[in-house]
């Protein structure tokens, strides 16, 4: 943990302290006790996903190998979030150090990150079923999907290491006050003591790189399956995968929307209100729908759920 330091006739701060998301009013304690809820359904939604596509063996294509990363990455990605600050807002006070400030970025940008490029490729695996199917089993190879993972996990990682590091490289002096329920870069660099221009056109580089590349592969992709959709003779077959392509986008967009007015606004025109709702989008809100939206509603999927129900059932029986 950095130690009390002078910068000319400034005190460099030693750790942080997070205002949080909520006040001990009535309101705000009912909200709180929602995004509690939230987390646990996102919890045993994703957690479910995970033992589901593991245990049953039609679920071991393509499609589920990434809805069951996709779940690990939600599970993972509100479990830094969340738990801090219920903690937080339960004892009354948000004291975080350098390292665990840093730790908490390093963490939630790998796994946004990650997120960003893992969407990206299970929009490209659903616009080669649908529109190459009789070549899906050989572009889609068990080998190119773990490259796939791979490759979102070290572009997160990369993305993460770099803007933890360089964020809190800046000194740090005045107000301690982060005005935020978790280390969020551009909470956190509203501290800094020194000029962050170059650093904040860094980051907006990164967030091209991290977020409109995958959100355009994506819109490629579903714009092409729906070019595909359109010629289907089927009216049954056209209505299920019209529904399945809005409510996919509808989720990307939400997460993808929320991480770009975060990430990609200048700093002068972002205000605290503002930055911690939409915050509350891609770290609580979308972690939480997506095992509905991609999963949950899918007949394998439920077939998948009565069948360890019944295992579940027999089990209990027996004894």
């Amino acid at each position: 943990i950095r130690t009390m330091a002078f910068l000319g006739n400034q005190t460099l701060i030693s750790h942080f302290i997070l205002l949080g998301l909520f006040t001990h009013s009535p309101l705000h304690l009912l909200l709180f006790s929602i995004i509690m809820a939230m987390f646990l359904v996102a919890l045993s939604g994703n957690g479910l996903m995970i033992l589901l596509i593991n245990t049953d063996s039609r679920l071991h294509s393509p499609m589920y190998f990434f809805l069951s990363w996709l779940s690990l990455m939600d599970l993972m990605l509100i479990s830094t979030i969340v738990p801090r600050m219920a903690i937080d807002y339960l004892l009354g006070h948000g004291s975080i150090s350098f390292t665990g400030c840093g730790l908490q970025i390093l963490f939630f940008l790998t796994l946004l990150g990650d997120e960003c490029f893992l969407l990206a490729f299970m929009a490209y695996d659903r616009y080669v079923a649908i529109s190459n199917p009789l070549r899906y089993s050989v572009v889609m190879s068990r080998h190119v999907c773990w490259l796939m993972v791979a490759g979102s996990w070290l572009f997160g990682l990369v993305d993460g290491l770099i803007q933890a590091v360089f964020t809190l490289r800046f000194p740090y002096c005045g107000s301690q006050e982060i005005d935020h329920f978790f280390c969020e870069v551009p909470a956190v660099l509203k501290l800094a003591c020194a000029d962050t221009s170059l650093y904040e056109t860094m980051i907006y580089v990164c967030c091209v790189l991290m977020l409109l590349l995958p959100f355009s592969v994506i819109s490629a992709s579903y714009l092409r399956i729906l070019i595909t959709v359109l010629h289907m003779r089927s009216a049954e077959g056209r209505q299920k995968a019209f529904a399945t392509c809005s409510s996919h986008m509808a989720a990307v967009s939400l997460f993808y929307g929320a991480a770009m007015i975060t990430y990609m606004r200048p700093q002068a025109y972002h205000s605290s209100k503002q930055d911690k709702a939409v915050s509350a989008f891609y770290t609580m809100i979308t972690p939480m729908l997506n095992p509905l939206i991609y999963s949950l509603r899918n007949k394998e999927v439920a077939g998948a759920l009565k069948k360890l129900l019944g295992r579940c059932s027999c089990g209990v029986g027996q004894n």
